[in-house]
């Protein structure tokens, strides 16, 4: 059900990875909020399904398949957002990838750039064209980025997701402090261990890895993809009007370990 006079009411709002997981919690949490969807993912029948849901409890959403490490992709996704609704206002740029970790001496070229590509350079691609309408729009915006925990320190993840998610933190800030005089505001999740196709398919390679997460974590389990959901839409709400270049954790308090 959209809530009348939601924290992003009023506001366009473009979800890279949309069809499962945060990126999908993330289009029901701004479809709640408010929010005109513009959902863009490679997996178009779930992506239609997770639409045609919104759609039936009253949310303006439009889909986009595309792959963010495409240029051509992610111009058209923004595009439709400029031409459909007039603008684009907020982006979470959720999209990512996870493989199977390797020492970093016996990693695989092509793994890496997968994992680089998609976690960071789509990153990067999707701001390029997201602050470019933010800034040709005249309101400015809001962009919050999902790194990870392994944004912030090493994990089991691997040395290319580790070095992935850190370049999209300083990314995130290099570009807060170029664009704030547009009023454009740009944020990240330190995300911890969270319920997603991507943990599920860890946990399946390695059934004793969730055990050995939830030990490391002071809450002592994963989070719904609905947590980490809420706090992409309060950082690209007007609420979080003062908030820019910083990195959220929502972990569970992993990192104050």
């Amino acid at each position: 059900m959209r809530e009348q006079g939601g924290m992003l009411a009023g506001k366009v709002m473009m979800i890279t990875g949309a069809s499962s997981g945060i990126g999908a919690a993330a289009a029901r949490v701004g479809a709640q909020q408010g929010a005109a969807l513009v959902l863009m993912a490679r997996r178009t029948q779930r992506l239609g399904l997770l639409a045609e849901e919104l759609r039936d409890k009253g949310a303006e959403v439009s889909c986009v398949q595309g792959d963010v490490t495409d240029a051509g992709d992610v111009v058209r996704a923004v595009d439709s957002a400029v031409r459909r609704y007039g603008g684009l206002h907020a982006a979470f740029n959720n999209a990512g990838v996870v493989t199977e970790p390797a020492l970093l001496h016996e990693t695989d070229e092509a793994q890496f750039d997968t994992v680089l590509d998609v976690n960071f350079r789509g990153v990067w691609l999707c701001m390029k064209h997201q602050i470019k309408a933010m800034i040709a729009s005249g309101v400015g915006g809001a962009i919050v980025n999902n790194s990870s925990v392994a944004g912030l320190r090493a994990t089991s993840a691997g040395p290319s997701y580790v070095a992935a998610k850190h370049a999209v933190l300083g990314l995130t800030k290099s570009a807060a402090a170029q664009y704030a005089g547009h009023g454009i505001r740009v944020n990240a999740l330190a995300t911890g261990l969270t319920r997603s196709e991507m943990s599920e398919g860890v946990f399946a390679r390695d059934p004793g890895a969730e055990e050995r997460m939830r030990r490391r974590n002071p809450q002592a389990r994963v989070a719904e993809p609905e947590e980490v959901a809420q706090a992409a839409a309060w950082l690209c709400s007007d609420l979080a009007s003062f908030v820019t270049g910083a990195t959220l954790a929502v972990d569970g308090g992993a990192g104050a370990w």
